[in-house]
């Protein structure tokens, strides 16, 4: 069996050091919606409706994570299109959001930004796929510099702000690993995704039903690193909804082997962690 083509990354929880100033940037100003929210944690998603998109997690003690250690590069918010896109650039740029970085990776159109927490944040809108290029057999990315003008001139005066596109989604998960070869072994072999590109100096990226990645894992700066202690800000865990029950038993059988299951599958949701100890979520 192979991994189903309409598996897709659901979800991120992060753990956050003061809730409301979270809620500041991710609702307020990128415009989330708040679909459930108590006194330590909140949920959100684009449209208002379950399921939520980032679960955020407040802990007043947690601390900031070192740049040794392994865990999240960042989340990577996906918009409908360049329009939408623009809309949320313009909207965090009137509010004095400060940007990292404008890039052009030949498949889709990204910024990059960090939240209150200094956790990275790419928010980016995808190319047709009839434009992407490939080189044997694998998807060719880049990172060029990004013309913004062609960003904003999607906009006119009548665009007015009413929050983040309601077809928002979650597209990829970035993470800062310790060993691209465990990486491989985990989401290649474990999770049966593709590898999409090895072309990066340090990086590898992995996707199902030929989406240019729905992981991508860097050893930039956590080579040989070790895990975050557990009150470091970042990611807590994240959801991969594969929509196929048996499959998920392939990749229970998979991970009990590599001794990497936390719960075994429910008929619900399956619990494991990967090589660097990130709780994941696979759910039917």
């Amino acid at each position: 069996m192979k991994i189903p083509d309409n598996t897709k990354i659901q979800s991120a929880e992060l753990r956050v050091k003061d809730l409301k100033r979270s809620l500041n940037f991710y609702s307020h100003l990128m415009g989330f919606k708040i679909i459930n929210q108590t006194e330590n944690f909140a949920e959100l998603s684009a449209n208002g409706e379950e399921p939520y998109i980032l679960k955020l997690v407040e802990d007043k003690t947690a601390v900031y994570r070192q740049k040794s250690t392994t865990g999240l590069f960042h989340i990577a918010i996906r918009l409908p299109n360049r329009k939408e896109l623009a809309r949320v650039f313009l909207r965090l740029f009137n509010n004095k959001v400060k940007f990292q970085g404008f890039s052009d990776h030949i498949v889709s159109e990204a910024l990059y930004l960090a939240d209150p927490d200094e956790n990275g944040v790419e928010l980016y809108a995808d190319r047709p796929i009839d434009e992407w290029q490939y080189d044997m057999g694998q998807i060719v990315m880049d990172t060029l510099p990004l013309n913004l003008n062609v960003i904003t001139d999607e906009l006119d005066d009548r665009d007015v702000w009413n929050g983040i596109h309601p077809d928002t989604d979650l597209g990829h998960i970035h993470l800062n690993v310790s060993d691209l070869n465990k990486a491989q072994k985990f989401y290649s072999l474990i999770l049966g995704m593709n590898v999409t590109n090895s072309a990066y100096n340090g990086a590898m990226f992995f996707s199902a039903g030929g989406y240019h990645h729905h992981i991508g894992t860097n050893v930039w700066s956590s080579r040989n690193g070790s895990p975050a202690p557990d009150n470091t800000m970042g990611l807590i865990s994240y959801i991969i909804k594969v929509p196929d029950a048996d499959y998920i038993r392939e990749i229970q059988t998979r991970a009990i082997d590599a001794g990497l299951i936390l719960n075994e599958f429910d008929g619900e949701k399956l619990v494991l962690k990967d090589m660097d100890n990130i709780k994941i979520y696979i759910i039917l």
